[in-house]
């Protein structure tokens, strides 16, 4: 198949989609629930998570080379979990009350338990992240990742490994995501530089780590 790009809900009105809705057509699951707080709740939630996670700017070792991302993150979970990937080890932080409350709605809203999160924090449009799958040993085959956007609207990208089909979504503040299924096995994802964005987005992904 030729490289296609086609968008799901990211170019519909809000009335004409309902949810929740599975992005991918096949080969996964990515389930887009919509926003799952009011815009007062997310507005909250942004400014907590700007003001009180510890943010820390990503470090890689891409081709023997050291790089340090103009992303910041952090890692939330039940214990201090290590979390290894692109060369480099972190260890997680105890919950936040704030976090805990969003991984209870997440929880609530898939029927899953999560035990650990991966914070992303872009400044604005000019901060992104390449095409990748989230498929280290240490989350299993077929993992959950349920991902949670607070700020600046942003476009998720998925691409097909084997015939390099594209979707995108875009993701609004307040919003859940669910990876699941084989998703990982057969896609990758990015978000993908934009000048249009200006202002922080702050991305949660809710991960079970197997150990």
């Amino acid at each position: 198949m030729a490289d296609q790009t086609h968008f799901n809900l990211g170019d519909a009105h809000e009335e004409d989609v309902s949810y929740p809705h599975n992005v991918l057509a096949h080969d996964g699951e990515v389930i887009y629930h919509g926003a799952i707080f009011d815009q007062q709740e997310a507005n909250g939630i942004y400014a907590d998570l700007m003001d009180k996670i510890p943010w820390k700017h990503d470090e890689a070792f891409i081709y023997g080379k050291h790089i340090v991302t103009a992303r910041k993150v952090a890692w939330y979970g039940d214990r201090d979990y290590d979390y290894s990937y692109s060369g480099k080890t972190r260890t997680a932080m105890k919950w936040t009350p704030e976090l805990l409350k969003i991984k209870h709605a997440a929880e609530q809203k898939t029927g899953m338990i999560y035990n650990s999160c991966l914070l992303n924090l872009y400044a604005d449009g000019s901060q992104g992240i390449a095409w990748h799958s989230d498929d280290e040993k240490c989350l299993g085959k077929d993992t959950n990742i349920a991902s949670m956007s607070f700020g600046a609207i942003r476009r998720f990208d998925f691409r097909h490994k084997a015939t390099r089909e594209k979707v995108s979504v875009i993701l609004q503040s307040g919003s859940l995501l669910v990876m699941q299924g084989s998703t990982q096995t057969h896609w990758q994802h990015q978000i993908p530089k934009t000048t249009k964005v200006t202002t922080p987005r702050v991305n949660l992904t809710f991960r079970t780590m197997q150990f």
